[in-house]
């Protein structure tokens, strides 16, 4: 366990590197971040910061060298050098977990061995696989990029009947290798927050339901219209994803909900995540202070929830609505302190309390 006054390495110094560095810091714990831009909103939390490229080794080490454990704040960082630290400093969440979530086609065939349902999906790895996939599929779907892309980002829906979606989709499959996920006819997405300790113990908070504008999350309510057979089985998949991956950290996993209330897995994460923005305002201890915790060797807290609430995301130009948002006393805003604003770009979240339940 992690003594005060310890630190912790941060590779990523975005928004969420920015919230555990403050957590790490209320808990008494220091922060080195490492990213490549000079002024990352994270460095403004941290006691050190190193600026360079995530797969800079010298850096890297450099990195490992100053502190105790390193965790990261988003996936695509690679793994191959995370994989040369481990004799030097643990790295939480592990690479396994890593590798795993980088490649959309990994990820869906660890939940299908695992017996966890997904949605009907086909590796796309030349542009010729596609018409085949189609057919199977129905017609349609959407073709996303096996690597990288992230809020709407390296995808493309694809109509079978729309000649020009299917020029996009062979095109994009000839840059990159791609997987064709089926469309599904679900009733609302929703999400879980999980945290692992070191010695195994799991906690989950309550289920956020999600609503996405342009593939990028706007809104989160917690509770979720769920009923408890699917809440009982969204905490089962966390619990066995967590233990078979020997996970240690907070990861967010994302699920379709089905008509008959049963559950197709659409991804996870391996770090905190945007759905678990609301625990800051609802709960007693954050997702990005369990994350600490269980990467510190702290012992978990308890995630009860003392309040409903809905978390929404300031994109853009959403930022002009910042003096109406700070006119409310019952909402709770962060702001990430980015520099530019930029159309897509998150800028900070809002979470209103709308009931108290305790």
């Amino acid at each position: 366990m992690l003594q005060v006054g310890d630190k912790i390495g941060i590779v990523g110094g975005g928004q969420l590197g920015r919230m555990l560095a403050i957590s790490a810091g209320r808990l008494g714990f220091k922060t080195v971040i490492l990213d490549p831009q000079p002024n990352a909103p994270a460095f403004e939390f941290s006691h050190q910061h190193i600026v360079a490229a995530y797969d800079d080794a010298k850096a890297l080490q450099k990195l490992a060298s100053m502190t105790k454990v390193i965790t990261y704040e988003f996936e695509n960082v690679p793994v191959t050098a995370f994989d040369n630290l481990s004799d030097a400093v643990d790295v939480h969440p592990n690479t396994k977990a890593l590798a795993t979530s980088q490649d959309r086609v990994t990820e869906k065939s660890f939940f299908n061995n695992l017996g966890i349902n997904t949605a009907p999906w086909f590796d796309i790895i030349l542009p010729q696989m596609l018409d085949g996939a189609l057919k199977e599929s129905g017609g349609k779907g959407i073709l996303k990029t096996r690597r990288f892309g992230y809020d709407g980002k390296g995808q493309c829906r694809v109509d079978i009947n729309k000649p020009e979606t299917v020029m996009e989709a062979k095109k994009l499959s000839q840059e990159t290798p791609c997987i064709l996920e089926g469309f599904i006819d679900f009733t609302r997405e929703i999400s879980i927050i999980a945290a692992r300790s070191v010695d195994g113990i799991i906690e989950t908070y309550d289920i956020a339901e999600n609503i996405h504008r342009d593939g990028i999350l706007h809104t989160s309510t917690v509770p979720a219209n769920i009923n408890e057979n699917t809440t009982n089985e969204a905490i089962s998949i966390a619990q066995k994803t967590l233990s078979e991956l020997d996970y240690v950290g907070v990861m967010g996993i994302e699920f379709f909900v089905n008509p008959d209330g049963s559950l197709l897995v659409n991804e996870f994460a391996p770090r905190v995540h945007n759905s678990g923005h609301w625990t800051e305002a609802a709960c007693a201890v954050s997702q990005f202070e369990q994350h600490i915790r269980a990467v510190a060797g702290v012992p978990l807290a308890k995630t009860s929830r003392h309040s409903d609430c809905v978390m929404e995301n300031l994109i853009g130009d959403d930022m002009k609505n910042v003096p109406e948002i700070l006119s409310h006393s019952d909402t709770m805003l962060h702001l990430y302190g980015k520099s530019e604003t930029r159309a897509g770009r998150k800028m900070g979240h809002f979470t209103k309390i709308t009931q108290k339940t305790i």
